[in-house]
C-alpha cells in the first residue's frame, strides 16, 4: 500500500517576526518528528508573516527571510517540509520551499498573484511559470500556493495531469470572513472530485492587523468527502495517514482523465519532478492520535471569536497588554467590553464612564453592571465642567448661532481626550467603539467616539451586533450584557431625548440598504428596485460617500464581512461621482 503520514502545522505568525516564526515552524517539526510524520505542510508566507506589505521592499528583510530558511532547513533533518517564503531569484516570489532531510530540494513560485480586496501581491511579486511534482515514498506530490488552488487550469493540470501528483499540498494565508470557510470547502471537494486527487489544504491562523486567519486546515479525498479538519481560530497540527491507492482507484474509473492526457497541449507551464531519498527517522514512531476533536464555530459563534483573536493579537503583537474603553451605557461599548475581556483578561480591561448632563441614570447603572459583570475596573469622570468651560470658551465665538451638532460633538471629543490622555498615561491601548452602520454613514465624530488604536467592531453592522451581544449572554448562559443595554432604543445622548433613529433609518431598514451599497455594489435604482424607499436609499447613499474622508481618518477594524471599509473599499476622498 502506497501510503504517507502527512501533518499540517496551522501556525499563528506574525508579520516580521522572523525568530519568532522560525520557532514555531521548528517545533511544529519537532512534534511531527515524534510522531512519525514523513511530510509536514506550513502556511503561506509562514516565515515572514502575511502579508509583509512593504517590507518585501527592504533588501535586508528579503536576505533574512533567505537565512531563516536555511535555517529552518537544518532543523528538519528527518523528515520532508513545505514551507512559505519568498524566494529572490531574478525577483521575488512567494514561494514554497521543499525541504528534505534538511536540505533545501525545491522551490515552488506560485503562479496566480491576487490583487483584488485585501490582496496587493502583484504589487511585490513576480508570478512562477513552474509546475512542481515530487515523489515521497512512492507517493507524486503536487505543490501550490493559496490562490492556485482556485483556479482550474495550471499549475494544478500539470501536476495532476502530466505529474500525476497523488497529493496536492495548498498552502495558505487565507483570511476570514463570514460564510468563507463554506466556500472553500466547496471549491477544494471541486478540485479534489474533478481531479480524483487528495488535497491537503492549511491555512494560517491568527490575527495580523486588521485581518484574521482561522485556520480550518482540511483534508479531502479524491471523492470531494472530507477526510479531517483542525481547529477553527486556533493553532492546530492535524495528522493524517493518507492511502494514495484510493487516488488510484478513482482515477482507474474516471474515463475523462484519459481525454485529458490526450487533449494536453504544448502551452501548459513546465513541470519539474523532483524524487525524494528516503529519510530515516531519527525517533521511535508514533501512532495518530485517534481523539482530534476540531474547534468548530456556527457563523455567530465564529465571528465572536473571530473578533477576539483579531483583539487579542493586535493588542499583544503591538505590546499592548492593556486596554481602555469608553462605557456610555450602550451596546456598541458593551460588547467591545466583552470581546476585550475575552482576548486579553478583565484585569486588563478599564472601562471608562464620561457621564454629561445628557446622559441618562439607567446609562450609568447599566455601565456599571456591565463593569461588575465583566470583573472589570471602572472609571467614572462627569465631563459636565469640562463642558461647560468649552461653551464659555467658545461663546464669544459662536455668538448669535443655536446649539447644534457642534457642541453634540464637543462632548464626544471631550470623551476621547480623556480616554486617550489614560491610555497615554499608563501605556495602554483605547478601544474605539464604533460599528459598521455607524462608520458607513457618517453617524461618528472624529477625534471623539473614533479616538483610539483599534476600531473592534468597525466591520460590524449594527444588527449583528445585537446577535453577537445575544450570543456572548447565551454562551455564558447568564446575562453578561444586562438586557436592559440589548433592549433599549440607540442613543447617543449628545442632546434630550435624542435617538439614533433621528438621524438614521432604523437599522433593520438601514443595514440591509448598507450591505447593498458598500458590499455589494449596487446602484441605487437596483437597491430600490429590492423595494426600499427611493429617498432613503438615496440620502443613505449620500451619507456613506460624503463620509469616506472620517473613514480614511479612524483606527483599523477587524474584518469581518466579504467586504469591511478599508482595503476592501478604496474610494478617493475628493470624489463627485454619486451612484444615483
Amino acid at each position: 500500500m502506497k501510503s504517507i503520514r502527512i501533518a499540517l502545522a496551522q501556525i499563528n505568525a506574525t508579520v516580521g517576526d522572523l525568530a519568532g516564526n522560525a520557532h514555531k515552524i521548528e517545533e511544529g517539526i519537532q512534534q511531527a518528528r515524534m510522531l512519525g510524520v514523513d511530510l509536514l505542510a506550513f502556511p503561506e508566507l509562514a516565515v515572514t508573516g502575511y502579508p509583509p506589505e512593504d517590507l518585501l521592499f527592504m533588501p535586508r528583510f528579503v536576505q533574512q527571510n533567505l537565512k531563516t530558511v536555511g535555517e529552518i532547513a537544518k532543523a528538519a533533518r528527518g523528515l520532508t517540509v513545505v514551507v512559505g517564503f519568498v524566494d529572490k531569484q531574478d525577483d521575488i516570489y512567494n514561494a514554497a520551499a521543499l525541504i528534505h532531510d534538511g536540505k533545501l530540494s525545491a522551490v515552488y513560485h506560485k503562479v496566480f498573484l491576487p490583487n483584488y480586496s485585501v490582496f496587493d501581491e502583484d504589487r511585490y511579486f513576480q508570478a512562477g511559470r513552474e509546475a512542481l511534482v515530487f515523489e515521497l515514498r512512492g507517493v507524486k506530490v503536487g505543490v501550490s500556493i493559496c490562490e492556485d488552488i482556485w483556479h482550474a487550469g495550471d499549475p494544478l493540470k500539470t501536476e495532476m495531469v502530466i505529474g500525476d501528483a497523488e497529493v496536492i499540498i495548498n498552502i495558505n494565508a487565507s483570511p476570514f470572513h463570514a460564510g468563507k470557510q463554506k466556500a472553500r470547502y466547496r471549491m477544494i471537494s471541486s478540485q479534489a472530485s474533478d481531479n480524483a486527487a487528495i488535497i491537503a489544504y492549511v491555512n494560517m491562523v491568527g490575527g495580523q492587523d486588521e485581518l484574521v486567519f482561522d485556520g480550518n486546515s482540511m483534508i479531502i479525498d479524491p471523492k470531494g468527502a472530507l477526510v479531517a479538519q483542525a481547529h477553527s481560530l486556533a493553532e492546530d497540527l492535524l495528522v493524517v495517514d493518507l492511502d494514495a491507492e484510493t487516488v488510484f482507484k478513482a482515477r482507474l474509473h474516471d474515463p475523462r482523465r484519459r481525454k485529458e492526457k490526450q487533449a494536453l497541449t504544448p502551452d501548459h507551464i513546465p513541470l519539474k519532478t523532483v524524487r525524494l531519498p528516503e529519510a530515516k527517522r531519527k525517533t521511535a514512531y508514533k501512532p495518530v492520535l485517534e481523539s482530534h476533536q476540531p474547534i468548530q464555530y456556527d457563523e455567530v459563534a465564529e465571528i465572536y471569536q473571530a473578533l477576539v483573536v483579531g483583539t487579542r493579537d493586535y493588542c499583544l503583537k503591538n505590546g499592548f497588554q492593556k486596554v481602555f474603553i469608553g462605557l456610555s451605557g450602550g451596546i456598541d461599548s458593551a460588547l467591545v467590553a466583552a470581546i476585550a475581556v475575552d482576548a486579553l483578561g478583565g484585569k486588563h480591561v478599564t472601562g471608562v464612564a464620561m457621564p454629561s448632563l445628557y446622559s441618562s441614570a439607567e446609562s450609568m447603572e447599566d455601565a456599571r453592571q456591565l463593569a461588575d459583570n465583566l470583573g472589570i475596573q471602572l472609571l467614572e469622570v462627569p465631563i459636565g465642567p469640562i463642558f461647560d468651560s468649552y461653551i464659555e470658551t467658545t461663546k464669544p465665538l459662536f455668538q448669535g448661532r443655536k446649539l447644534d451638532t457642534t457642541e453634540e460633538n464637543i462632548q464626544a471629543r471631550i470623551r476621547g481626550n480623556i480616554v486617550m490622555a489614560l491610555a497615554n498615561k499608563f501605556g495602554a491601548l483605547v478601544l474605539a467603539t464604533g460599528n459598521k452602520s455607524e462608520l458607513s454613514t457618517g453617524y461618528c465624530t472624529l477625534y471623539g467616539d473614533m479616538a483610539g488604536g483599534f476600531a473592534v467592531i468597525r466591520d460590524c453592522p449594527k444588527t449583528l451586533v445585537y446577535k453577537l451581544a445575544e450570543y456572548k449572554n447565551k454562551k455564558e448562559g447568564k446575562e453578561i450584557i444586562p438586557a436592559r443595554i440589548i433592549q433599549k432604543e440607540p442613543s447617543a445622548e449628545l442632546r434630550p431625548d435624542q435617538k439614533d433613529t433621528d438621524t438614521l433609518p432604523p437599522y433593520e431598514l438601514l443595514d440591509p440598504i448598507l450591505q447593498a451599497y458598500v458590499e455589494e455594489d449596487k446602484g441605487a435604482n437596483e437597491i430600490v428596485a429590492l423595494g426600499y424607499d427611493p429617498q432613503i436609499v438615496r440620502d443613505v447613499i449620500d451619507r456613506v460617500d460624503h463620509n469616506e474622508y472620517k473613514r480614511r481618518q479612524g483606527p483599523p477594524g477587524i474584518k469581518i464581512t466579504p467586504r469591511a471599509l478599508g482595503k476592501d473599499r478604496r474610494l478617493p476622498i475628493t470624489n463627485r461621482y454619486r451612484n444615483f
